[in-house]
Protein backbone atom coordinates (compact mmCIF):
# COMPACT_ATOMS: atom_id res chain seq x y z
CA UNK A 1 0.00 0.00 0.00
CA UNK A 2 1.20 3.50 -0.84
CA UNK A 3 0.96 4.99 2.66
CA UNK A 4 2.88 8.10 1.57
CA UNK A 5 0.64 8.72 -1.45
CA UNK A 6 -2.55 8.10 0.51
CA UNK A 7 -1.59 10.67 3.13
CA UNK A 8 -0.65 13.19 0.44
CA UNK A 9 -3.98 12.69 -1.32
CA UNK A 10 -5.93 13.12 1.92
CA UNK A 11 -3.98 16.31 2.68
CA UNK A 12 -4.66 17.60 -0.84
CA UNK A 13 -8.38 16.94 -0.42
CA UNK A 14 -8.43 18.53 3.02
CA UNK A 15 -9.32 15.22 4.65
CA UNK A 16 -6.16 14.14 6.45
CA UNK A 17 -7.20 11.48 8.97
CA UNK A 18 -4.88 11.98 11.90
CA UNK A 19 -1.10 12.03 12.08
CA UNK A 20 1.44 10.39 9.81
CA UNK A 21 4.20 8.66 11.75
CA UNK A 22 7.69 7.88 10.54
CA UNK A 23 9.22 4.94 12.36
CA UNK A 24 13.00 4.80 12.17
CA UNK A 25 16.01 2.67 13.01
CA UNK A 26 17.64 5.16 15.38
CA UNK A 27 14.98 6.18 17.92
CA UNK A 28 11.34 6.88 18.63
CA UNK A 29 8.75 7.39 15.86
CA UNK A 30 8.44 10.97 14.64
CA UNK A 31 5.40 12.80 13.35
CA UNK A 32 5.74 13.64 9.66
CA UNK A 33 4.15 16.97 8.69
CA UNK A 34 2.41 16.32 5.36
CA UNK A 35 1.62 19.96 4.67
CA UNK A 36 5.34 20.61 4.14
CA UNK A 37 5.07 19.02 0.71
CA UNK A 38 2.54 21.65 -0.37
CA UNK A 39 4.56 24.73 0.62
CA UNK A 40 4.42 27.76 -1.68
CA UNK A 41 7.69 29.37 -2.75
CA UNK A 42 7.40 32.02 -0.01
CA UNK A 43 7.57 29.29 2.67
CA UNK A 44 10.48 27.34 1.24
CA UNK A 45 13.89 27.55 2.94
CA UNK A 46 16.79 29.39 1.33
CA UNK A 47 18.47 26.11 0.43
CA UNK A 48 15.57 25.03 -1.79
CA UNK A 49 15.23 28.46 -3.39
CA UNK A 50 18.96 28.44 -4.13
CA UNK A 51 18.60 25.03 -5.78
CA UNK A 52 15.69 26.20 -7.92
CA UNK A 53 17.66 29.27 -8.99
CA UNK A 54 20.43 26.98 -10.28
CA UNK A 55 18.07 25.12 -12.62
CA UNK A 56 18.53 25.80 -16.31
CA UNK A 57 17.65 24.14 -19.58
CA UNK A 58 15.73 20.90 -19.75
CA UNK A 59 15.23 19.86 -16.11
CA UNK A 60 14.25 16.62 -14.36
CA UNK A 61 12.87 16.80 -10.80
CA UNK A 62 13.39 13.33 -9.27
CA UNK A 63 11.13 12.44 -6.35
CA UNK A 64 8.91 15.38 -7.20
CA UNK A 65 6.26 14.60 -4.58
CA UNK A 66 3.21 16.74 -5.26
CA UNK A 67 5.13 18.99 -7.64
CA UNK A 68 5.73 22.08 -5.53
CA UNK A 69 9.26 22.62 -6.86
CA UNK A 70 8.39 21.65 -10.43
CA UNK A 71 5.44 24.04 -10.49
CA UNK A 72 7.74 26.92 -9.52
CA UNK A 73 10.17 26.00 -12.29
CA UNK A 74 7.32 25.70 -14.78
CA UNK A 75 6.11 29.17 -13.79
CA UNK A 76 9.62 30.43 -14.63
CA UNK A 77 9.35 28.96 -18.15
CA UNK A 78 11.78 26.13 -17.34
CA UNK A 79 11.16 22.96 -19.36
CA UNK A 80 10.69 20.73 -16.31
CA UNK A 81 9.58 17.11 -15.99
CA UNK A 82 8.48 15.73 -12.61
CA UNK A 83 9.40 12.11 -11.94
CA UNK A 84 7.69 10.40 -9.01
CA UNK A 85 7.24 6.75 -8.04
CA UNK A 86 3.94 7.29 -6.16
CA UNK A 87 0.95 7.03 -8.50
CA UNK A 88 -1.24 9.05 -6.13
CA UNK A 89 1.34 11.82 -5.89
CA UNK A 90 1.42 11.93 -9.70
CA UNK A 91 -2.36 12.26 -9.74
CA UNK A 92 -2.09 15.25 -7.39
CA UNK A 93 0.53 16.87 -9.64
CA UNK A 94 -1.76 16.43 -12.63
CA UNK A 95 -4.63 18.02 -10.71
CA UNK A 96 -2.37 20.90 -9.72
CA UNK A 97 -1.74 21.61 -13.39
CA UNK A 98 1.79 20.33 -13.90
CA UNK A 99 2.36 19.58 -17.58
CA UNK A 100 5.07 16.91 -17.67
CA UNK A 101 4.82 14.01 -15.20
CA UNK A 102 6.44 10.58 -15.29
CA UNK A 103 5.27 7.87 -12.87
CA UNK A 104 8.23 5.53 -12.53
CA UNK A 105 11.30 4.56 -10.52
CA UNK A 106 14.31 6.63 -11.58
CA UNK A 107 16.34 3.41 -11.79
CA UNK A 108 13.94 2.23 -14.53
CA UNK A 109 14.12 5.46 -16.54
CA UNK A 110 16.42 5.59 -19.56
CA UNK A 111 14.64 7.52 -22.29
CA UNK A 112 15.65 11.20 -21.99
CA UNK A 113 18.63 13.44 -21.30
CA UNK A 114 18.59 16.66 -19.29
CA UNK A 115 20.66 19.78 -18.67
CA UNK A 116 19.73 19.80 -14.97
CA UNK A 117 18.64 17.02 -12.62
CA UNK A 118 17.47 17.93 -9.11
CA UNK A 119 16.62 15.92 -6.01
CA UNK A 120 15.40 18.11 -3.15
CA UNK A 121 14.35 17.47 0.45
CA UNK A 122 17.17 14.90 0.68
CA UNK A 123 15.88 13.14 -2.41
CA UNK A 124 19.32 11.56 -2.79
CA UNK A 125 18.22 9.40 0.12
CA UNK A 126 16.54 7.08 -2.37
CA UNK A 127 19.98 5.55 -2.94
CA UNK A 128 19.46 3.77 0.37
CA UNK A 129 23.08 3.23 1.29
CA UNK A 130 26.62 4.08 0.24
CA UNK A 131 26.71 1.23 -2.27
CA UNK A 132 23.51 2.55 -3.80
CA UNK A 133 24.94 6.07 -3.96
CA UNK A 134 28.01 4.83 -5.85
CA UNK A 135 25.74 3.10 -8.35
CA UNK A 136 23.47 6.13 -8.70
CA UNK A 137 26.37 8.52 -9.35
CA UNK A 138 27.42 6.38 -12.29
CA UNK A 139 23.91 5.60 -13.54
CA UNK A 140 22.64 9.19 -13.57
CA UNK A 141 25.43 10.38 -15.88
CA UNK A 142 23.63 8.76 -18.81
CA UNK A 143 20.63 11.02 -18.19
CA UNK A 144 22.63 14.24 -18.41
CA UNK A 145 23.57 16.27 -21.46
CA UNK A 146 27.28 17.10 -21.88
CA UNK A 147 28.08 19.73 -19.25
CA UNK A 148 24.84 18.97 -17.41
CA UNK A 149 24.48 19.37 -13.66
CA UNK A 150 23.16 17.23 -10.80
CA UNK A 151 21.85 19.34 -7.88
CA UNK A 152 20.74 17.92 -4.54
CA UNK A 153 20.84 18.40 -0.79
CA UNK A 154 21.65 16.11 2.10
CA UNK A 155 22.60 16.29 5.78
CA UNK A 156 25.31 15.17 8.15
CA UNK A 157 23.33 13.31 10.82
CA UNK A 158 26.29 12.41 13.04
CA UNK A 159 24.61 14.46 15.80
CA UNK A 160 22.05 11.67 16.24
CA UNK A 161 24.66 9.34 17.69
CA UNK A 162 26.87 9.05 20.73
CA UNK A 163 30.59 8.50 20.03
CA UNK A 164 30.48 4.81 20.98
CA UNK A 165 27.57 4.21 18.59
CA UNK A 166 29.74 4.80 15.52
CA UNK A 167 31.32 1.37 15.90
CA UNK A 168 29.24 -0.36 13.26
CA UNK A 169 29.67 -2.15 9.97
CA UNK A 170 27.30 0.31 8.30
CA UNK A 171 27.81 3.97 7.43
CA UNK A 172 26.06 6.07 10.09
CA UNK A 173 23.86 7.86 7.54
CA UNK A 174 22.16 4.65 6.39
CA UNK A 175 18.71 4.76 8.01
CA UNK A 176 15.62 2.57 7.77
CA UNK A 177 12.12 4.09 7.82
CA UNK A 178 8.52 2.95 7.87
CA UNK A 179 5.40 5.07 7.29
CA UNK A 180 2.32 4.68 9.48
CA UNK A 181 -1.02 6.32 8.73
CA UNK A 182 -4.47 5.46 10.09
CA UNK A 183 -2.87 2.59 12.04
CA UNK A 184 -1.61 1.04 8.80
CA UNK A 185 2.11 0.52 8.41
CA UNK A 186 3.96 0.34 5.11
CA UNK A 187 7.07 -1.66 4.34
CA UNK A 188 10.40 -0.66 5.81
CA UNK A 189 12.69 1.11 3.35
CA UNK A 190 16.29 2.31 3.41
CA UNK A 191 17.15 6.02 3.18
CA UNK A 192 20.55 7.67 3.02
CA UNK A 193 21.93 10.85 4.57
CA UNK A 194 25.49 11.51 3.48
CA UNK A 195 27.95 14.00 4.97
CA UNK A 196 29.67 16.30 2.49
CA UNK A 197 33.21 14.96 2.92
CA UNK A 198 32.08 11.40 2.21
CA UNK A 199 30.02 12.55 -0.76
CA UNK A 200 32.89 14.56 -2.22
CA UNK A 201 35.25 11.58 -2.09
CA UNK A 202 32.70 9.26 -3.71
CA UNK A 203 31.72 11.82 -6.36
CA UNK A 204 35.30 12.57 -7.40
CA UNK A 205 36.11 8.85 -7.62
CA UNK A 206 33.08 8.52 -9.92
CA UNK A 207 34.32 11.31 -12.19
CA UNK A 208 32.33 14.29 -10.93
CA UNK A 209 33.34 17.81 -10.02
CA UNK A 210 31.66 18.40 -6.65
CA UNK A 211 30.89 21.88 -5.34
CA UNK A 212 29.10 22.83 -2.14
CA UNK A 213 26.72 25.66 -3.01
CA UNK A 214 25.01 26.31 0.31
CA UNK A 215 25.21 25.17 3.93
CA UNK A 216 22.88 26.06 6.78
CA UNK A 217 23.30 25.88 10.57
CA UNK A 218 21.41 22.55 10.77
CA UNK A 219 24.13 20.45 9.08
CA UNK A 220 22.19 20.52 5.81
CA UNK A 221 23.93 21.42 2.57
CA UNK A 222 23.34 21.82 -1.16
CA UNK A 223 25.73 20.54 -3.81
CA UNK A 224 26.16 20.76 -7.55
CA UNK A 225 27.90 17.95 -9.41
CA UNK A 226 29.16 18.23 -12.99
CA UNK A 227 30.51 15.19 -14.80
CA UNK A 228 34.12 15.41 -15.95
Amino acid sequence: MDIYGTALMDQYRGKLQGKVWLHNSYGHPEEMPIDIFFRPEADMPDLEITALNLCKGKTLDIGAGVGSHALILESRAIDVTALEISKKACEIMKNRGLKKIINTDIMQFHTEKYDTIILLMNGIGLCGDITGLRYFLNYIKDLLMPGGQLVFDSSDIAYLYKPDEFISSNYFGEISYQYEYQNIKGNWFKWLYVDFNTLKVLAEKSGWECEMIYEDDMDQYLVRLIAN
